[in-house]
């Protein structure tokens, strides 16, 4: 895939743009908007929800790289307060946690849309499964997701500096 010039206003005696080659961008948008006729219950610990699923190619020969993971969810306090965790696994394995509180009030906020993102480096050649999910950590709370629900990657490399003569990743 042809590369991407961004500029960077580091230190130094000046800007510079640094290019990077895309390796594999996907993407997933499994419920596309609010629907709270449709909740889906959000399970408690340890028990989780997968909510998507992408898989992702590092080409051969390619050690140095980044994959950018950004998640977005939309959910509902049902009953009390819940902590909410979302997770990222790459390959079974957990990269990145986050958690947040969903209140059930309906005279406050009734449906939350927790966004976040996760940063995964120097991945292995090959193919990996990303896996988003959700569990609710508070017994005696009830959480569903109503959507939306969106997965993105984006894999990339730097390969190099338009102002230097360093060498490339």
């Amino acid at each position: 895939m042809s590369g991407a010039a961004q500029p960077n206003e580091g230190s130094g005696s000046g800007s510079h743009l640094r290019v990077f080659e895309i390796l594999d961008f996907q993407t997933v948008e499994p419920r596309n908007n609010t629907n709270p006729g449709d909740p889906e219950p959000i399970p408690h610990s340890p028990n989780r929800l997968t909510l998507a699923t992408l898989i992702v190619t590092i080409p051969r020969f390619i050690k140095i790289n980044t994959v950018e993971l950004i998640a977005t969810v939309g959910v509902q306090g049902l009953t009390g307060t819940s902590q909410l965790k979302f997770r990222i696994f790459r390959d079974g394995a957990q990269i990145f946690e986050t958690q947040t509180g969903v209140e059930s009030d309906p005279t406050s906020e009734v449906f939350y849309t927790e966004t976040f993102q996760a940063i995964d480096t120097n991945l292995r050649f090959g193919t990996h499964r990303f896996e988003l999910t959700v569990e609710n950590a508070t017994a005696g709370a009830e959480a569903a997701v109503v959507g939306p629900i969106s997965f993105s990657a984006l894999a990339i490399r730097r390969i190099g500096r338009t102002d230097s003569d360093e060498s490339c990743d």
